[in-house]
């Protein structure tokens, strides 16, 4: 019995309609980007396993997906190792690639291994789809594309500036409403330290991050899990539930942080990026949140997230500073800056939303009736005009009954079709109908190129 075809939970496959709707997505972000000067490259799907390894923090760790070596890979192990049973000591073994998790550590390879090609500070960005063994849910995906901008090679906080107007820009031409909300690793640091356990920063960032998903009297319960003691959770509260205008958070961060020589550096570039995008006026809400702490170990300055307004959805755009990142492959002392749109998320939130203009959707924008051998080759003659004008045409290949062929256009939701009969060769002319409102007109190649470009 033949096995009922599937696919991997937490991966989709796309129609036509859908992948048209994900291009629409992958063009509009990839014509915003080469407005601000970024430049496109590609990596490869598998980066060795050493090079992703110990980026992502333990959580992130456990959800890379590593690809099991060819050949007999047991041949190296022991009957001991065998039967410990122990997972990710065996995978270590015979695992020596993965699927990559996210874009930016295997950028921070790229730029590492082609330094003498790369004018700093280089400006790039990619569109590929990455891999995580998370539990599948709504929103979240096993494979999933992402859509990175990253500068580095720059220090400057005009970068930072410039790839929240990116975001700005992008969402508005999606006509999604969303909160761009920042903060600043530093700021968290400076906490950390003010609240007497400096030490604990990464298991404090760690629980911050979930305080909406599951709530503070959860976040607590973390804290006090990881090692922190009462008088410390009990002095972050304030300051993680901290209200108020943008302006009126810097300033009692200001104070709070006053003994934090971090935590005041913080506070000085988040008030930059946020006096200078303010000048600007976004067309989207942007806010100094100080419970987003995006737990990637990398982030050392501004990190940034995006939230849809609109639909229930987790962030469908992230991304921060790393001035280190470069420095795990062996070249230090290159800052960067980046954010990563969540393309599937927006492809989602997009379709709840109804937002796809229709231009986005429709393909083929003419279909070409065949009645026959002569008049398909009067058609085809008719076509090539049509294509080289830009216009996206179809003849169908089969002299079918009219009524599958109108069909054919319904379903594709052709907006035009073309009829060429005896007459219309005797005159050298097409009979064009209009799919929508049923009108018909006899026009010439000509007058039909200019009636679709309207």
């Amino acid at each position: 019995m033949a096995a009922k075809p599937s696919i991997p939970k937490g991966t989709r496959d796309f129609s036509p309609v859908e992948m048209a709707k994900r291009n629409y997505i992958f063009n509009t972000i990839r014509d915003v980007y080469h407005l601000y000067g970024f430049q496109q490259i590609e990596t490869p799907a598998m980066e060795m396993l050493f090079t992703l390894m110990g980026k992502y923090g333990e959580e992130g760790d456990k959800l890379l997906f590593k690809i099991q070596n060819s050949g007999d890979y047991f041949s190296g192990l022991t009957d001991e190792e065998l039967l410990s049973r122990n997972a990710a000591k065996l995978a270590s073994k015979f695992c020596e690639k993965g699927l990559r998790y996210d874009l930016t550590v295997p950028f921070a390879r790229y730029v590492v291994m082609h330094r003498d090609e790369i004018t700093f500070p280089f400006k790039r960005y990619q569109i590929q789809p990455v891999w995580r063994a998370d539990r599948p849910q709504k929103g979240r995906y096993r494979e999933f594309y992402q859509c990175d901008a990253d500068v580095v090679g720059s220090d400057s906080l005009l970068n930072e500036v410039e790839l929240m107007q990116i975001v700005d820009t992008v969402f508005t031409h999606f006509g999604i409403r969303v909160c761009i909300k920042i903060n600043n690793r530093k700021i968290l640091t400076g906490i950390a330290e003010i609240i007497g356990e400096a030490d604990k920063i990464v298991d404090i960032t760690v629980a911050i991050d979930k305080l909406d998903k599951i709530g503070l009297e959860n976040v607590n319960a973390e804290l006090k899990e990881k090692g922190i003691n009462d008088e410390a959770i009990a002095k972050l509260q304030p300051i993680i539930l901290l209200s108020g205008t943008n302006e009126e958070k810097l300033a009692t961060l200001k104070d709070v942080l006053a003994g934090s020589e971090i935590g005041q550096k913080g506070v000085e570039e988040s008030e930059f990026i946020l006096k200078t995008l303010a000048a600007f006026g976004l067309k989207n809400e942007l806010e100094l949140d100080l419970t987003l702490a995006r737990g990637l170990n990398y982030y050392t300055g501004a990190i940034f997230e995006v939230k849809a307004l609109d639909v229930q959805i987790g962030s469908i755009t992230g991304g921060g500073r790393y001035d280190n990142l470069t420095g795990v492959f062996g070249m230090a002392g290159i800052s960067g800056v980046g954010i990563s749109f969540g393309a599937d998320r927006i492809f989602d939130v997009l379709n709840q939303l109804d937002l796809y203009p229709k231009e986005a959707v429709n393909s083929t924008q003419l279909l070409f009736i065949n009645f026959g051998e002569k008049e398909a080759a009067f058609s085809l003659n008719v076509l090539a005009k049509v294509r080289a004008e830009g216009i996206r045409a179809e003849i169908f290949p089969d002299s079918s009954k009219m009524k599958k062929q109108m069909g054919y256009a319904n379903a594709k939701n052709i907006p035009f079709v073309a009829l060429v009969g005896e007459n219309e060769m005797n005159e050298n002319k097409v009979t064009l109908k209009n799919m929508e409102t049923g009108e018909q007109s006899l026009v010439t190649a000509e007058e039909l190129i200019q009636t679709l470009k309207k």
